[in-house]
């Protein structure tokens, strides 16, 4: 079975996922930091940018492959999908250790909690027939 849809925003995600890990690892090299944060707040925002992003996108893509692989609506993927992508955009750029509620923050982990929901509902009706 080919999951073309998810794949479709599986790729942008890895791309994504690859510049939030060069970060961290450059910022690692530059400090000469190679376990935990040492203390720096650069670093430490790094790693959770990067943690927050494997936390929401390895779930919600999951979601998205079995309720495609058990027919899901493509709509309701690309739903799923754009959301995802959109939120894990904008999140790295609100997510600041001097700015808890920044915008941007909100707006990307809404958008990621909307995209686990639409997949979790095509899940709900293509696997329970709900």
């Amino acid at each position: 079975m080919l999951f073309e849809v998810t794949g479709l925003y599986a790729l942008p995600l890895a791309l994504l996922y690859l510049a939030l890990w060069l970060r961290v690892s450059a910022t690692r090299a530059r400090l000469k930091i190679s376990i935990g944060d040492g203390g720096n707040t650069s670093l430490l925002e790094n790693i959770r940018k990067h943690g927050n992003f494997v936390e929401w996108v390895s779930v919600v893509l999951i979601l998205m492959v079995i309720a495609e692989g058990n027919g899901a609506a493509p709509l309701w993927l690309h739903v799923s999908g754009a959301l995802l992508v959109a939120g894990r955009i904008v999140h790295p750029f609100g997510l600041t250790a001097t700015d808890p509620a920044h915008p941007l923050r909100i707006v990307g982990n809404s958008a990621s909690l909307l995209a686990a929901l639409v997949a979790t509902g095509c899940l709900l009706v293509n696997s329970l027939g709900l």
